[in-house]
């Protein structure tokens, strides 16, 4: 017998050899239905691996995130069999499950081309597969045979994958119907689960991404266990289309790219700088009351500087290289990271326990090499902002430290109607402690202080093992978005690393040195980022103290320009930003058009309002519709603006 603990901590025992499906089918019918996936001691598999002595389990129905993977991964290989039927001599890549689907890059043979008017007949071959409910059977194998059985197929990808990346006893291979791969793993019991499926783009993507390597094609497609839920998929990728953060940056004309600038590199243009501005602005009152003093650091800084903290030797390689000044020998780099930076700040005067914690922030524009075909927008850029701050504590301040930058990314939240969010807590692998720096007892403290924080503050965070960073436990902030995409916003680290490298110390109360634990910190990521998440979470319409427009006014005639004027003047003078459009142009057309802007209210100036004083006000979207005075209307707008501000009013509690 073996004993199974399940998730609640619950323990059952099973004969020897119990699979994952068998150990759902003993719970209920219902959920051996739902299961795609297991997860054993935390590795997730088959549901017919055999399980031979003690283990934890997690069931993972397609709705958990190790479940779509598994699906996914399957739905890959479904994929990939479709191909070899349809294009006979093809050869394969690598075929992964991703964020949302998966994709297989292939090389056709000469004369062969796939392009999208190929979907059809490729999805309909993977719907006559997986119908047949192939079972997908795993065979570990030696990497002699492997070489032997991918080399008689042609594959001549699989075999230079084989030669240069597996060590022999470490490789599997899964076989459904006629199409054998090499994979780890995991997969689904058989085909038949996948019912509805989307072959989605098609693109080219370089062999092992080296530029200097092939060109092979790379086809994208998501699948789901119910039509209904590709409906729904196939629905929300409408909607973000519409909401896409580049179409509506442009409308609004809030940043712009600029090929002789540089790819990757935007420019914010005015009414997008404004809204920039203002989200700084919002922050950086936050960040005072909670005791952060801002420095402002050079954009570059010496190699030297980038050596010892070790991200030169991370990010060197593939980041900007090195500028080379007329001196002989000095070395200069774009900035990657603010916190080298930082740790100079610390050291260059010596430090007590008294002046702990220390929070320096900082908005500060860094600078990482991303590949042309990667860069999207605001999301992936070479040059962006980070809301970056570094505290740096004793260890019995991490878990204050950190319930209060939690305060302060809820708050965030809070502020921009994110409501829907998730916490990941990562972790060291509890097996394996040598990749890690720092020593157990001081890791020990600090996992326990962010799981305490965590507690304190009512947030049910996932937990995952073997996902820390090598210097320290995390804690990472999954937003949902309008339509329900996950976004990552919102970052807590822990660092022993940097403090070490930079040989930072303090005197503490007994006289002797210590070495700080140093805390990273990021509420909205990056500027850019999360603009870019905000346009596309509000589809545009900003809340009234961010957008860049509060109110258009809108002449009916020429005559009435003089008096669109002076209500301008007036609102400004009451802190309320207003646009005049005088164009030559009809109401409907003014009010349509800056219906596009996304201004939030338009205020119609004519023959009765010129001379009564008053305005006549239009809500976004044809809502509410009044005339009021000019005085009341900028009254009305301040209030609004004051309301939604209130949660900005967050004070630490000491």
């Amino acid at each position: 017998m073996v004993k199974i603990t399940f998730p609640d901590g619950t323990v059952r025992e099973y004969e020897q050899g119990v699979t994952g499906y068998q150990i759902a089918e003993s719970i209920s019918p219902a959920l051996a239905r739902d299961v795609v996936s297991c997860g054993i001691n935390g590795e997730t598999v088959e549901l017919n691996r055999p399980i031979n002595e003690d283990a934890t389990i997690a069931l993972y129905k397609f709705e958990d995130e190790e479940g779509k993977h598994t699906f996914w991964h399957t739905s890959a290989h479904l994929l990939a069999e479709a191909l070899q039927e349809l294009y006979p001599g093809i050869q394969f890549g690598f075929g992964p499950a991703i964020e949302n689907g998966f994709f297989y890059d292939v090389m056709p043979k000469e004369g062969d081309v796939i392009s999208e008017s190929d979907f059809p007949k490729i999805e309909a071959k993977m719907k006559e597969l997986a119908k047949q409910d192939e079972a997908v059977v795993r065979k570990d194998i030696s990497k002699a045979d492997a070489l032997k059985e991918f080399k008689a197929d042609g594959q001549e990808y699989k075999c230079e994958h084989i030669d240069l990346d597996l060590k022999d006893g470490t490789i599997s291979t899964y076989t459904q119907g006629k199409f054998t791969d090499l994979c780890r793993g995991p997969h689904l019991m058989s085909t038949g689960a996948i019912k509805a499926i989307k072959i989605t783009s098609v693109a080219g993507a370089f062999w092992r991404g080296d530029a200097k390597r092939e060109q092979m094609t790379r086809i994208y497609g998501i699948t789901f266990p119910k039509k209904k839920m590709l409906d729904e998929y196939l629905a929300m990728i409408e909607e973000a289309k519409k909401r896409d953060h580049r179409k509506i940056g442009k409308e609004m004309e809030l940043f712009m790219f600029s090929e002789r600038v540089g790819k990757g590199l935007p420019i914010w243009l005015p009414k997008g700088t404004e809204l920039r501005l203002r989200l700084q602005d919002m922050l950086r009152k936050i960040q005072k009351r909670f005791g952060y003093q801002e420095v402002i650091t050079p954009h570059i800084g010496s190699k030297n500087l980038y050596v010892t903290s070790g991200h030169y030797a991370h990010y060197g390689k593939d980041s900007f290289q090195p500028i080379h000044t007329p001196e002989e020998d000095e070395e200069y780099m774009l900035k990657p990271m603010n916190c080298p930076h930082h740790c100079e700040v610390f050291a260059w005067k010596p430090r007590s326990y008294k002046d702990l914690p220390l929070r320096i922030a900082e908005f500060g524009t860094v600078y990482r090499y991303e590949k042309s075909g990667e860069l999207h927008g605001l999301t992936r850029v070479r040059s962006f902002t980070q809301d970056d701050a570094h505290i740096f504590c004793r260890p019995d301040q991490v878990k204050s430290e950190f319930l209060r930058v939690m305060d302060i990314i809820q708050t965030v939240f809070k502020i921009f109607n994110f409501d829907n969010f998730e916490a990941q807590i990562s972790l060291r692998d509890p097996n394996d402690h040598e990749k890690y720096i720092g020593s157990t007892k001081v890791w020990e403290e600090s996992e326990n202080a962010i799981k305490e924080a965590c507690e304190e503050k009512g947030l049910n965070a996932k937990i995952e093992y073997g996902e820390a960073a090598f210097y320290g436990p995390k804690l990472d902030f999954m937003v949902k978005d309008a339509i329900g995409r996950r976004w990552q916003l919102g970052t807590i680290q822990v660092d022993y690393n940097l403090p070490e490298r930079f040989k930072l110390e303090y005197t503490d109360d007994d006289n002797t040195k210590k070495t700080p634990v140093m805390i990273h910190r990021a509420p909205f990521g990056s500027l850019e980022r999360f603009s870019a998440v905000l346009i596309e979470h509000t589809a545009g319409h900003f809340p009234l103290w961010l957008t860049p427009d509060q109110v258009a006014i809108l002449p009916i005639s020429e005559k009435y320009n003089d008096y669109a004027k002076k209500v301008a003047k007036y609102l400004d003078g009451q802190g309320v930003r207003a646009t005049i459009d005088d164009r030559n142009e009809k109401i409907g057309r003014k009010i349509r058009d800056n219906e596009l802007k996304r201004v939030p209210y338009m205020v119609i100036v004519g023959e009765q309002e010129a001379a009564e004083g008053l305005v006549s006000m239009r809500k976004q979207g044809g809502g509410e519709q009044a005339t009021m005075t000019m005085e009341a209307f900028a009254d009305r707008i301040n209030a609004e603006v004051a309301e939604m501000l209130k949660a900005t009013e967050i004070h630490p509690q000491d």
